[in-house]
């Protein structure tokens, strides 16, 4: 009886743990084609009419600058630009595909595409799979990253790499063999394991060789036509995330120089995760001396501080990588510091500024958008709620957003700097909080629900961005003059660097006309937008001589020309034939009647 009994019980226990097993991977392969959804999705949107508009003013300058050798490359950012190299190189090597408004645009689009998975990866390690999940849908949606994600800037390559080393610093963060194991020790100990092996190997040969001898039973690498070994990661992941981060910080840093807040943000957490790990360390063990150190496997749930000896090993690694793009980042800070077109921040351009990151373009239809900001609002407190039991996460994601944004205040009160899509980047543990929000309603249906409010509003934004968002029109402006320019003509910029994208679109007509910038032709005083005085005038004046029709690209005019100089000056020269506006500039043209 016994022996007929045995096989009933074991097939009924055994039953439940295969369909356990079944729902277990059935689970893990839905997340999978939900992430390859989402990244879909979000390429989409990203790709999506990306060449329907045409190049504005920052986008043409970017491509003027990807046109220069590498070395006139370098001397122009040094010269006339704020911001770092790394985007310009990568777009210099990009556009051997060609310089159209579409390709030029795909290398952000593709940049923004790649966040999306990574993203999912930082939010699975700092809290669960399905947080990563909502993470990934909610920057796949986003229409503020659709916008940078479609404009030939770095704005989306910032994002990627601060994702990248903000995953690397998750992992160190989670990884006990940070505190305990020094930085490099794990790639050493594996290449002397590996130098061993291969020794052992080669001394148990025969000395057989040529073409006689047998490799079947060969270890090392002559036997790869038959067998490989792969790299076991799992020895040297610590190591891997170490250079992950010091690389993709580096990276970060050469994508933006506002970037250096980036840095500043992590330290201000590990530094103070430190002190803090090392004063209850010290309580704990002055308490109790006899007390054990943990297991790591308590540890996994809390954040785990490297060892200060690493941290600050890994700083100066990151320093000596950015070191060499240091004296040209005082002297465009100088630059910047002397004088920039950005205007002073309000707290109302703070909160414009979230809103933003939230979901830019919001339309009209919707009339009550105060409901909207509060039902975000509502799911920045439930992410937080979430984070309860794990207040280091907690500090670890405000200490992301919160630093560059004071950063950029406190020096805007001396030089303005403040500018939304500086700080995108800020928007990950923004949307990881949003995440962790929607997941805290556990519920599927209240999930689902407010899934599909976010879907809902960000479809509705990314509508609005897509039929009415509008950019400077160049292309339309160059191919109106085009039409009309007679030989002996003068074309005049007064924001010298306009002439660049006018100049984009200009050149496929063939037109040779002269042209000249006022106060001075393009880069010729060293910055960008040289100002119009009144002593620039007599210049003004000699461009005219001996020409019956000038034509006058004007943009930009509320800073490069504050007093509305040069319209009177040729008007007092030359008679106002006729005036046509495109969004962002208007065309004159003066003559004689």
């Amino acid at each position: 009886m016994s022996n007929n009994k045995m096989p009933t019980v074991s097939l009924q226990k055994a039953k439940p743990r295969r369909s356990f097993r079944f729902y277990q991977r059935a689970l893990l392969l839905g997340r999978r084609y939900l992430l390859l959804a989402f990244i879909a999705l979000g390429g989409f949107l990203r790709f999506y009419e990306i060449g329907s508009k045409g190049l504005w003013l920052d986008e043409a300058f970017s491509v003027w600058v990807g046109w220069q050798s590498i070395g006139d490359l370098f001397a122009w950012l040094i010269r006339v630009d704020q911001h770092p190299p790394l985007y310009y190189l990568l777009l210099h090597f990009w556009m051997a595909l060609g310089d159209r408004a579409a390709t030029v645009r795909a290398l952000s689009a593709l940049c923004g595409t790649l966040t999306i998975p990574v993203l999912y990866l930082l939010g699975r390690r700092l809290t669960d799979k399905n947080v990563g999940l909502l993470a990934a849908l909610i920057l796949a949606v986003s229409p503020f990253h659709v916008r940078f994600a479609q404009e030939t800037r770095m704005y989306t390559l910032l994002t990627l790499n601060a994702s990248l080393a903000l995953y690397a610093l998750a992992h160190l963060l989670t990884d006990p063999r940070s505190a305990t194991t020094p930085v490099g020790q794990q790639l050493v100990d594996w290449w002397h394991s590996r130098q061993a092996a291969r020794a052992a190997t080669r001394a148990a040969l025969p000395e057989t060789t040529g073409y006689d001898r047998d490799f079947r039973g060969v270890t090392d690498w002559v036997s790869a036509p038959t067998r490989r070994r792969w790299l076991p990661l799992q020895a040297i992941e610590t190591d891997l995330a170490w250079l992950g981060y010091m690389v993709f910080t580096t990276a970060t840093l050469l994508s933006h120089n506002t970037a250096v807040f980036f840095p500043l943000a992590v330290n201000v957490f590990v530094l103070s995760l430190i002190g803090v790990s090392g004063l209850r360390a010290r309580s704990s063990s002055s308490s109790n001396p006899k007390s054990e150190t943990p297991k790591p496997e308590t540890q996994a749930v809390a954040l785990c501080p490297p060892s200060l000896h690493n941290w600050l090993l890994a700083q100066a690694g990151v320093f000596l990588l950015w070191s060499p793009w240091l004296v040209a980042f005082v002297v465009q800070s100088a630059d910047v510091y002397r004088e920039f077109w950005i205007q002073a921040p309000t707290w109302r351009t703070v909160v414009n500024t979230v809103k933003t990151f939230l979901s830019s373009f919001l339309p009209s239809q919707i009339r009550w958008p105060e409901i909207v900001w509060g039902l975000y609002a509502g799911l920045v407190l439930l992410g937080l709620l979430h984070f309860r039991r794990r207040p280091a996460r907690i500090a670890l994601l405000s200490a992301l957003f919160f630093t560059p944004f004071a950063g950029e205040w406190l020096i805007s009160l001396r030089r303005p700097i403040f500018y939304d899509r500086t700080l995108i980047w800020t928007s990950l543990p923004l949307y990881l909080v949003l995440a962790a929000g929607i997941r805290h309603l556990r519920y599927r249906p209240y999930i689902l629900a407010a899934v599909l409010m976010v879907l809902t509003i960000n479809g509705l934004s990314l509508q609005e961005y897509y039929a009415h968002f509008e950019k400077e029109q160049w292309d339309d402006a160059a191919a109106f003059v085009a039409k009309r320019v007679e030989p002996n003509d003068l074309i005049l910029f007064n924001a010298t660097w306009v002439q660049i994208p006018f100049d984009f679109y200009f050149r496929f007509y063939n037109r040779p006309i002269e042209e000249h910038g006022v106060p001075v032709d393009l880069f010729d005083r060293g910055i960008l937008e040289p100002k119009m005085s009144e002593s620039d005038l007599p210049r003004l004046r000699a461009l005219l001589r001996g020409h019956e029709r000038v034509w006058l690209v004007y943009s930009h005019d509320w800073y490069t020309d504050p007093q509305g100089l040069i319209p009177p000056t040729l008007e007092e020269e030359l008679d106002l034939l006729d005036q046509w506006e495109f969004y962002g500039l208007e065309v004159h043209l003066y003559g004689v009647e």
